[in-house]
């Protein structure tokens, strides 16, 4: 990390993975709009207090993401109004969206997919190596938009996996090795400097605590 680099300003980001979907276990979610569990109060009450007050929030359009972010806004006592940012969706799984992986397994597309996952796409869909491109072109556009600010975005876990890979400069094959599970945080700081801006990880897929 440059000296240069650290004289700018600090954009810190929150990335927050929605609740747990209600829906059979091995289901490919994708891009469907499936419910989440709200239940566990519990959990929400210590994500809540781990987050920053007076942020800027951004979610996807997909319900699940909206009712997890208004469910953690409920806790902070904060009256916003989440921005909805498309560029953050969940990979697009095409005609696989809404099965569950066991109905692929004599699939002989599937098993081509399998081969190199982050590149190939689905049928009907798009590769993971696309989605993370619209991650870090998002990234880009509203760390700029929204400079020094604290940006918490609740998301899903391919778009976070792709957001922690662009901070750490990793392919979209590495980035796939990375975990994210439901009501976790990732902490990530865009520095601004002179020259290109630099990233911190702070944190990888932190619990509830």
């Amino acid at each position: 990390m440059t000296g240069a680099a650290m004289t700018g300003g600090v954009t810190r980001w929150w990335w927050v993975r929605h609740a747990p979907i209600l829906a059979p276990p091995g289901i490919i979610a994708g891009r469907a709009d499936l419910p989440c569990d709200l239940s566990d109060g519990a959990v929400l009450d210590a994500l809540a207090a781990m987050l920053p007050r007076g942020a800027v929030w951004t979610a996807t359009p997909l319900s699940r993401a909206r009712d997890t972010a208004g469910a953690l806004l409920a806790r902070l006592g904060e009256a916003v109004e989440p921005r909805i940012e498309p560029a953050f969706l969940e990979q697009d799984f095409g005609d696989w969206q809404g099965l569950v992986h066991g109905d692929l397994a004599d699939d002989p597309v599937a098993a081509a997919f399998w081969m190199a996952p982050a590149t190939n796409a689905p049928p009907g869909g798009q590769s993971f190596a696309a989605m993370a491109a619209d991650v870090a072109a998002g990234i880009d556009r509203l760390s700029a938009a929204h400079a020094g600010r604290d940006i918490v975005c609740v998301a899903h876990a391919g778009p976070i996996r792709a957001a922690v890979g662009h901070a750490l400069g990793l392919s979209p094959e590495r980035m796939l090795a990375l975990v994210v599970d439901c009501l976790h945080i990732c902490r990530l700081d865009r520095i601004d400097g002179e020259g290109p801006a630099v990233w911190r990880v702070a944190g990888v897929n932190l619990p509830p605590r």
